[in-house]
């Protein structure tokens, strides 16, 4: 090292820092950010991550709907957003600029590489010029300018790669220089390096290689006169991974199987963005997992549901049109009254839409989006950790009401990550499932008093043959009944069953003053917006309180008194306002929307600057 490089240099310390990595699909933008952010987490930051890439497998090189970006915030303090606009923007190409440049913080530090801005790339990004010329982007931001094309072939050039094969190792390289700004250390990212392709050594040592030189780079050169830390945040004490939403769920999944005591059966069909959640659970075969994955979506439910009628806990997974493809089998769980886990991973629609952008638009077709009478519990996550207990509590509420629930999360929860506290065993209660075994009591559809579920007989077991199926069944017996005054008792019994559930509930919490001026009601992914917003707002003396939802069906008993004791109602959603339509058909109040349909999340801001609009 240098030392007359670096004996001027500062050290600073910061609360949070938000980093946007932008670039080609094919840069490793989502893989650079994720190590990113793993290493952040093993500090002890409290962090959030948005990873936005194309819907294309493999985009045209440098063009703008090519563009591939991971933004992560890491923090000293407790967040719940990956930020509203970055500090710092590494752009890999002219079209990750130009996508990017408007969100970037002004003042804010803006890394390009200039390796990749040749004729042809600003072409593609449809620049007339090269936008590194104008000087008002100095005056904006600051800028630093390197060729880190040229410094990867550099570091590499001892790899045995060539240099095609080298260059892309270019976004390690990128990777190390925001590792010694920020102070993060090369050891974790090393090690999943040296896992990841221990077995091809040409690669690893390039990977290495291009990783320590962007360090060095950035620690010797007079471009970064300061370096910064941000402290771990005081999280709650316990052990911790970084986790996304669909391993979270699949996690969930997971831990209520081994709690009911029930094999897990997942039958599915991949589609973005709940594929993960298949690839999950495919790696916890050693927990006696068994996933099935199926040339469609019909067959996938179908499958789950035969699982479901030979005792296992079923599970089938979709996003955006699978939902649609489900409908008619989530039917037939419904008129069998099998327990089921459905999870939709929402995406932008409808038809195939923004399939790798996020949107809250599947709610109204979740509540009542089948044919005839079909009433089914509905569920949303939070957080990205939250899935993990959302699809806990799904599991659960199916083992014991004998009911297909929809659990609802999307994206931006799926894909983002946070880090996750791992819970206690003391903290997870066993609740064993034990299927029914009195043949000489037998009634295929009697119930339970409490609950209304209907006994859980699997084939096979002695004296209790039975039939099921589409048709509608007589009540007690289960023979297939046409008649009008038995099914419209069985109608209102799948009703009363579905309905009785809110009875369940803990009571609802308020964040903030029980009654107020305004209450910003939301669900699913927006709490975190929400939340930054009305901290903000209270801290500005507005009587402003947050409520948010997990039950979105049937809605919480208490719902209606906590509406009552506010004076307006905001409720922001990325969609056209559906949880707004289900509020006033229910309790016949007026709501004001905020609504999004972007295929982006809410920011802070944008949930702020409504509350300032209704409060002045």
């Amino acid at each position: 090292m240098n030392p007359s490089a670096t004996a001027d240099r500062s050290l600073e310390q910061l609360e949070e820092v938000v980093i946007r990595f932008a670039g080609d699909s094919g840069d490793g933008m989502q893989l650079t950010g994720t190590q990113f952010s793993n290493t952040s987490a093993a500090l002890g930051n409290d962090l959030a991550t948005f990873p936005d890439y194309p819907a294309e497998i493999r985009a045209p090189v440098g063009t703008l709907f090519g563009v591939s970006g991971f933004q992560v915030r890491f923090s000293a303090r407790d967040i719940h957003t990956p930020g509203d606009a970055p500090d710092v923007l590494v752009a890999m190409n002219p079209a990750a600029l130009k996508v990017n440049i408007a969100d970037l913080k002004k003042g804010g530090l803006l890394i390009v590489n200039t390796g990749n801005f040749g004729a042809k790339d600003l072409e593609k990004a449809h620049y007339d010029h090269n936008p590194l010329d104008d000087p008002s982007l100095e005056e904006d931001f600051q800028v630093v300018k390197l060729d880190l094309n040229e410094a990867t072939i550099q570091a590499c050039a001892e790899s045995g790669l060539s240099s095609k094969d080298a260059l892309r190792s270019k976004n390690l390289l990128a990777l190390g220089l925001l590792y010694w700004i920020y102070s993060r250390p090369l050891d974790t990212t090393e090690r999943w390096l040296e896992k990841k392709f221990g077995k091809k050594p040409e690669v690893l040592a390039a990977n290495l290689a291009a990783l320590r030189a962007g360090h060095t780079i950035a620690e010797n050169s007079e471009l970064f006169r300061t370096r910064y830390e941000v402290a771990p945040a005081p999280l709650q004490p316990g052990i911790y991974r970084n986790v996304m939403g669909n391993a979270a769920t699949a996690m969930g999944l997971v831990a209520a199987s081994k709690l009911s005591g029930l094999p897990l059966f997942l039958g599915t069909y991949p589609i973005t963005p709940a594929s993960d959640i298949l690839h999950a659970l495919a790696r916890y075969k050693n927990f006696g997992v068994v996933t099935f994955q199926a040339e469609d979506e019909i067959a996938g439910i179908s499958t789950a549901i035969g699982a479901s009628f030979t005792g296992s806990l079923a599970v089938t997974t979709t996003s955006g049109p699978g939902l649609a493809l489900k409908a008619e089998a989530m039917g037939l769980a419904v008129m069998t009254e099998l327990p089921l886990v459905i999870v939709n991973v929402q995406r932008g629609g409808p038809s195939t839409g923004l399939p790798t952008k996020t949107e809250q638009a599947d709610l109204l077709m979740a509540i009542w989006g089948r044919h005839g009478e079909c009433p089914m519990p509905v569920l949303a996550a939070n957080s990205p950790a939250d899935c993990f207990w959302a699809a806990l509590e799904a599991a659960k509420m199916a083992l014991r009401y004998m009911t297909p629930v929809l659990l609802l999360t999307d994206g931006y929860l799926g894909n983002g990550a946070e880090p996750f506290r791992i819970p206690e065993e003391s903290e997870l209660e066993p609740f064993p499932v034990t299927h029914y075994t009195d043949a000489e009591r037998f009634q295929p559809y009697s119930r339970d008093p409490e609950t209304l579920a209907r006994p859980w007989a699997i084939p096979g077991t002695p004296g209790l043959q039975h039939r099921i199926g589409g048709l509608e069944k007589a009540d007690i017996t289960g023979h297939v009944c046409h008649d009008p005054d038995n099914h419209e008792l069985m109608v209102g019994l799948r009703e009363q069953k579905v309905m009785g559930i809110a009875k369940s509930y803990a009571p609802l919490e308020v964040f903030g003053e029980s009654s107020g001026d305004l209450l910003v009601l939301g669900w699913g992914s927006t709490f975190g917006s929400i939340r930054g917003a009305v901290v903000r707002s209270q801290k500005a003396g507005k009587k402003v309180s947050q409520l948010h939802l997990r039950n979105m069906w049937p809605l919480p008993l208490d719902l209606g008194d906590i509406l009552g004791r506010f004076d307006q109602i905001l409720i922001p959603e990325m969609n056209r306002g559906q949880l707004a339509r289900v509020i006033r058909g229910e309790y016949l109040r007026e709501v004001v929307t905020l609504s999004k349909v972007q295929g982006r999340p809410f920011t802070t801001a944008e949930t702020l600057a409504k509350i300032d609009e209704l409060l002045g």
